[in-house]
């Protein structure tokens, strides 16, 4: 389905295609929301842009159907069709991404009139059938790296040999991608350099982290702030965000447990849902955990809830591939101390010099544990970090700031690519 994008009252600067296959739209609940920030963002700065993305909602696991209405008019909405899959790590998904892959290429053959085209990467055999139309028909062409793959599926599968020649094609097809590419941005410096593994540093790398619209973010804290109202005396300490084989839930459930028996005002909040749910209940129960589910809410209560808690974690498994995940915008702009869980050097680096949070090692109930008691028992602490937090948030992860170096770095291939034509 196609909305009739609205007349612009000025010259277009250029037509743009966006990219995306997993992206929230309209009234959906689950999804990511970086790419139709930019498509509108792009539009206000007087591009005409076609946002293109599977009709299968990655996050909900079913097909949109004819009826589906984006509610947009910053931008036209293109689907790209695939038979879509159960979970998120199953052959049905290679085969759901190949099947889109060739669609999206058949797409380009029929719509190339673009000056530039902006590429989410992954899932990497999309993003070289882009690249490749990009090439053939002279248009810029932008890799946004919002994850890597296939080094993110060896935490799930990681045997010798086996995963080397599982993951071959992967490895192949980022290389090939990366090499088509005339920029790259990432969501982190890490996730940004990956496009030169294989490749000379010949071409301009942003990095952009993922952030959030942070005028939402509050204005969400605000409406919902009745409804998620803390009982007097309780302490708060929360996760947001899948409750996947990457993200160690496990352990800050074990290190909870621990916290509660000196501060049973203590709670636990779970914002969000997956596969290891089942996993996770059974570990409450065997440590008698004090931890509520509250499974996947409304973008702007989840804001309302990280605004009421103390403390919030970002914790992730030892030999995860994720740098610096979604929710960290989030977490910053609801001003609260952050215990950093995970490994990567970029982000364990940020969390000390801009001083909004700690940092534990993944894995180490005790750590955590003991993390989560030094915070509890510091107020003056929490605040601090807090205020940090909040002002990073506002420098650095407000998307309508730190997305104008993306929008900048368009325009200059844009007006490069037409003097050049």
């Amino acid at each position: 389905m196609r909305r009739r994008r609205a007349r612009a009252r000025v010259p277009s600067r250029g037509r743009i295609a966006v990219f995306s296959i997993d992206a929230k739209l309209g009234r959906e609940v689950k999804g990511a929301t970086r790419y139709t920030f930019l498509a509108q963002l792009l539009h206000e700065h007087g591009y005409e842009v076609d946002f293109i993305t599977s009709r299968f909602q990655h996050w909900d696991k079913r097909h949109r159907d004819a009826s589906f209405d984006p509610a947009t008019d910053a931008y036209a909405v293109r689907f790209i069709d695939e038979p879509g899959y159960p979970a998120n790590m199953c052959p049905q998904r290679i085969w759901s991404h190949h099947v889109a892959t060739r669609n999206l290429a058949r797409f380009f053959e029929e719509h190339h009139d673009y000056d530039l085209i902006y590429c989410q990467i992954p899932p990497n055999d999309a993003t070289l059938a882009a690249g490749r139309a990009a090439k053939r028909y002279g248009i810029p062409f932008v890799i946004d790296v919002n994850d890597l793959w296939p080094e993110a599926f060896r935490v799930a599968l990681d045997i010798p040999v086996l995963s080397d020649v599982l993951f071959a094609p992967f490895y192949r097809q980022a290389r090939k991608a990366y090499a088509l590419a005339d920029a790259v941005v990432g969501t982190s410096d890490e996730y940004a350099s990956r496009a030169f593994k294989d490749r000379e540093q010949d071409i301009p790398k942003v990095v952009v982290y993922v952030g959030n619209d942070i005028d939402e973010f509050d204005e969400g804290a605000r409406e919902f702030a009745v409804e998620v109202e803390k009982p007097a005396g309780e302490f708060w300490v929360t996760y947001a965000g899948t409750l996947s084989a990457c993200y160690d839930i496990d352990t800050l459930i074990r290190a909870m447990a621990e916290v509660q028996r000196a501060h049973p005002e203590a709670k636990l909040k779970l914002l969000g849902d997956g596969g290891e749910r089942p996993h996770l209940v059974e570990t409450a129960a065997e440590t008698g955990c004090d931890v509520e589910f509250l499974g996947y809410q409304p973008y702007r209560k989840m804001a309302a809830y990280l605004c009421a808690s103390d403390i919030l974690v970002n914790s992730l498994v030892g030999k995860a591939a994720q740098s610096i995940v979604t929710k960290i915008g989030d977490y910053l702009a609801a001003g609260k101390p952050l215990i950093n869980a995970a490994v990567g050097a970029e982000f364990r680096r940020k969390v000390e010099e801009d001083g909004f949070g700690v940092n534990v090692q993944p894995g180490d109930t005790s750590a955590l544990s003991a993390a989560l008691l030094c915070l509890i028992e510091d107020a003056a602490a929490r605040e601090r970090m807090g205020e940090q937090a909040r002002h990073i948030a506002e420098q650095q992860f407000a998307r309508r700031v730190a997305y104008q170096s993306t929008v900048q770095l368009i325009d200059d291939l844009v007006r490069e690519g037409k003097r050049g034509r």
